[in-house]
């Protein structure tokens, strides 16, 4: 039996946000009922790439039963009021205040329903001089300033995925939690409020006390603001390594087994970790150059036998053959998708996932 078996989720959502929280309820069993406009959640027009459907729509939506309602109209509201009347939770990503106009405002919902658990996402939150504004991904990582840290030092760059919506649903979906584990015990629901804004600040805490204590972050590719050496090294064959040096034990051990002098453990210049950052061009400079006396696989060995952390710096095609990578295959209305499979193991569960819904009488 899944851990929300028995519950019922009503998600008036659209887009990544809303619908990567009630996606994970979905897989842990919650009958998830999906509210679309006629027109349908827009995210549907995305792209058409899996199978002539939106990757987004298809990632984030199976399990899902979706209903086509005009909300602004008496029957609409009548099937909705009906809806909330059986819900556990209501999950919505309407702009701001637009739940209340459609009169099922936050003191009506706790009246009527005193168990539900409502959880609303917005740009800016509900007050404050933005929180009428609309707020999108990629507006979101630059009003935040997480544009400012990523890219080169040549230019902002945007993180590529849709990091602010990402972070904001699985913020969405752990508070959530948190409030059926406290209305198992009180019997009371929750109006929880989860802003974009407010998850990414508190993401960019640590660069953020970095600037407010006189270091202000620079962008420095692949690269640890600091940490040394930490970024992408050359061989001599043309491969590509991304190495992590996390502590002077470390360091000692990559000096002496890839680097090859072991006197550099012991150099005030490379010692520490905060002098090896200080010299860092010189410290990089040693890191190179032993990269690009090896060989991608003879740099592999050495670094696998020091018990150094390393990566390959792989691309899409890379991760589509990846020997870690774990897939589900999910139904659509175009046939079975195949994409990478939730992070959480159950161990000893054969977790199943539902169809992607269709939108009711149209071409999905």
């Amino acid at each position: 039996m899944l851990p929300l078996a028995g519950l019922t989720v009503v998600a008036l959502e659209q887009a990544v946000a809303a619908p990567f929280a009630s996606s994970r309820l979905a897989d842990a069993g919650a009958r998830v009922i999906k509210i679309e406009r006629p027109e349908g959640d827009f995210a549907r027009g995305y792209d058409d790439v899996a199978k002539g459907q939106s990757s987004y729509f298809v990632w984030l939506n199976r399990g899902k039963e979706t209903v086509v309602a005009d909300l602004t109209r008496p029957e609409g509201k009548a099937m909705l009021a009906d809806l909330l009347a059986g819900a556990d939770v209501l999950i919505q990503n309407l702009k701001p205040g637009a739940l209340a106009r459609l009169g099922f405002g936050f003191d009506r919902l706790e009246r009527e329903f005193p168990r539900l658990i409502t959880c609303s996402i917005s740009g800016y939150g509900d007050s404050g001089p933005m929180a009428d504004r609309k707020a999108y991904d990629l507006l979101v990582q630059a009003e935040s300033g997480l544009c400012s840290i990523t890219g080169g030092p040549e230019s902002a760059a945007r993180v590529g995925i849709s990091i602010v919506d990402i972070a904001t649903g699985a913020t969405a979906y752990s508070a959530i939690l948190e409030a059926l584990i406290r209305r198992g015990v009180t019997g009371r629901g929750a109006n929880i409020a989860v802003s974009m804004f407010d998850v990414m600040a508190d993401w960019l805490t640590v660069p953020l006390l970095n600037h407010e204590g006189g270091k202000s972050p620079r962008r420095i590719g692949l690269a640890h603001p600091s940490i040394a050496p930490y970024g992408v090294f050359s061989c001599k064959d043309g491969g590509q390594i991304l190495i992590s040096v996390q502590s002077d034990r470390e360091w000692a051990k990559f000096a002496a087994d890839v680097i090859g002098d072991a006197a550099l453990a012991q150099d005030p210049r490379f010692a520490t970790n905060v002098a090896r950052v200080a010299n860092r061009a010189d410290t990089d400079a040693l890191t190179a150059a032993a990269f690009a006396r090896l060989t991608g696989a003879e740099a592999t060995a050495r670094l696998t036998a020091a018990d150094i952390a390393f990566a390959s710096v792989n691309d899409m095609e890379a991760l589509s053959h990846h020997p870690q990578l774990r897939r589900i295959t999910v139904d659509t209305p175009n046939g079975p998708v195949s994409y990478p499979a939730p992070a959480p193991v159950f161990v000893g569960e054969d977790r199943r996932y539902g169809p992607v819904p269709a939108l009711p009488g149209k071409e999905a």
